[in-house]
């Protein structure tokens, strides 16, 4: 209990110190210790060379009301229970469905939500030997065994998802940097597959299987160089967003097999990315300790984040605190009141000077954009971020790019909603109107950035790397009309310590593989000065080992920790509709 209260109270400030809640502008996020899921012992697991933690969820609908299911795996073993969340109290004692592996570790899995019932779930599991497993955890009896013999890959599996929209068809990442497509009806096939190529383009292939009759793989995709750690079909389903050890995210048109765009972290690889639930913004977080934002309809980075002091192992998009409001902005002349009830439309500026200089601003917008995103990583901390509208909307005359135009708060804040949230004072950047066009690099006439595109073999790119590489030129043509305004403007607002550090790992950045001389500075890879740095909202160690999992749900939040102990974090408002005496008898050493 004593844990807890310091917690709360901000006291205590050891290294071990895990926080047990936070406050947002939303309100106080709180653990919930009865929710938290683990072996059925509680123990911590050993982690030390096993893969990482992960957690699937799905609901199965079924007449009670409680139809979420969870699945996680820890080391060899895999759990199948009911998510109570923030309604009751987890029972450990009684999952739906557990399995122990031998000579192999399950390393990722998904349900399918199209074929989900009370009575049958479609739950495929990867596995760090290669193989890829159909399971039913409710009706048990039913199993396949894709790679089975491992002739199709026999490295890891780092990714596996059903396509959208389909109750057979799925796509598997392995650590060979390889992708495959499986049919569910179809067999593997009792010999090593061979391959046509279909498509090849910067840094990618696509080969089909040959063979007289349909067999497994349908597709081969060779993706850059390295790991493929993740990849995210966009909200659609029409487009594939895929991560690499070479540090590149690709993002594939899916059916058409084509090159949308890339970018380039800063340094070392990307080990995670998501979509906006629009599917107009990507996130990816890796190696370099930064979260990048990058925009799918111009193909360029519109900001990073820097909040985390380790590798970045999950980012996702809050749908439920992310708003896009339409709205008349000829409306929002009147008081405050008039859109307290917009669906979290409360005001989401990080400072009263902000949210004045945004209620001077003479510029509105039809639509008012906030998203909300967070990321955990191996420095055992959960960040929260916002992406707002100075960020996204940067291309406006300088003197109003400075005002953070904001059509949600346009009008003067409620009464306390600023402050009381220490962890967010000051701007969401860094630097006052930095919400000026990024400027291009020096180096980004048109043959440049389609030669340097990732320090390819081939100058000539298809058609849809080529848009991509026009959609750069446009925008260096209109940011060279400004450079002179912007280069008083950093004079002004140095980058202070970030600078420094980001030169610390430029040095970094020349050992790896890709020559950064062909991507720092150019729009694969801006440099840090160039695009808005985000500060997270909180920045809170909420573990005791590296985090492998963030997922947001209507009521909670759900972290894991490589422990395999998988929290749930109430809302605001939320943590009421569970009983003061279920928590009062819970113990209060919750992720120790």
């Amino acid at each position: 209990m004593l844990l807890s209260k310091m917690a709360a109270e901000g006291g205590g400030k050891e290294m071990n110190e895990i926080k047990t809640q936070f406050t947002t502008r939303e309100g106080l996020y709180k653990l919930l210790s009865h929710s938290e899921y683990s072996r059925p012992n509680r123990v911590p697991f050993n982690s030390q060379g096993s893969n990482p933690v992960r957690v699937s969820f799905v609901n199965v609908n079924d007449q009670s009301g409680n139809g979420d299911r969870l699945c996680f795996n820890v080391g060899r073993e895999l759990y199948f229970y009911i998510y109570k969340g923030v309604r009751k109290a987890a029972d450990l004692s009684k999952p739906i469905d557990k399995r122990i592996y031998k000579g192999t570790q399950p390393t990722c899995h998904d349900f399918n939500h199209l074929t989900a019932t009370a009575e049958s779930v479609s739950l495929l599991v990867g596995f760090s030997a290669g193989q890829v497993q159909l399971i039913d955890p409710i009706k048990k009896e039913t199993s396949k065994l894709f790679n089975e013999e491992r002739l199709i890959d026999k490295s890891r599996v780092t990714c596996v998802k059903w396509v959208p929209g389909s109750e057979s068809l799925f796509l598997v990442a392995h650590s060979s940097g390889n992708m495959y497509l499986y049919n569910v009806e179809h067999t593997c096939g009792t010999t090593a597959p061979h391959y046509q190529l279909l498509k090849q383009g910067e840094s990618f292939a696509v080969h089909t299987c040959k063979s007289k009759s349909t067999r497994n793989p349908l597709l081969k995709w060779t993706v850059g160089e390295g790991a493929l750690n993740e990849f995210a079909f966009s909200p659609d389903g029409k487009f594939l967003a895929c991560v690499s050890q070479d540090g590149f995210l690709r993002v594939f048109n899916f059916d058409s097999v084509e090159l949308h765009g890339t970018m380039k972290s800063y340094f070392g690889g990307l080990l995670c990315v998501c979509w906006s639930p629009d599917g107009k913004y990507i996130v990816t977080g890796g190696e370099d300790d930064l979260v990048t934002v990058w925009s799918f309809v111009d193909s360029r980075v519109i900001a990073r984040g820097h909040g985390h002091k380790s590798w970045v192992s999950v980012v996702a998009f809050d749908p439920y605190t992310t708003s896009v409001e339409e709205s008349d902005p000829m409306e929002f002349s009147g008081s405050d009141e008039d859109f307290q009830d917009l669906h979290f439309g409360r005001d989401r500026a990080n400072s009263t000077q902000s949210r004045l200089s945004k209620r001077n601003s003479t510029d509105s917008r039809p639509v008012s954009v906030t998203y909300r995103f967070g990321s955990v990583g191996q420095d055992t901390q959960l960040c929260l971020w916002d992406l707002t509208e100075d960020i996204l909307f940067p291309h406006q005359p300088l003197s109003r790019a400075r005002t953070h135009t904001n059509v949600m708060n346009a009008t003067s804040p409620p009464p306390g909603s600023g402050g009381n949230n220490p962890g967010s004072n000051g701007n969401s950047i860094t630097t006052p109107g930095n919400s000026v066009p990024p400027p291009l690099p020096r180096s980004n006439s048109l043959p440049h950035s389609a030669v340097s595109n990732a320090g390819s073999k081939s100058s000539v790119m298809d058609g849809a790397i080529a848009s991509g590489v026009s959609k750069f030129a446009t925008l260096s043509l209109h940011d060279r009309k400004e450079r002179h305004h912007e280069k008083d403007h950093k004079r002004n607002h140095s980058m202070g310590h970030i600078s420094s550090k980001s030169s610390d790992k430029l040095n970094l950045v020349t050992k790896t593989k890709t020559d950064p001389a062909k991507t720092l500075g150019t729009p694969l890879c801006p440099r840090m000065e160039d695009v808005p740095l985000l500060e997270p909202l909180i920045c809170k160690k909420i573990a005791h080992e590296r985090l492998t999992v963030l997922i947001f749900l209507e009521d909670c939040i759900v972290t894991a920790c490589q422990e395999g102990f998988i929290c749930t974090w109430a809302r605001p408002g939320k943590v009421g509709l569970l009983s003061s005496q279920t928590q009062a008898n819970s113990p209060s050493g919750t992720v120790v």
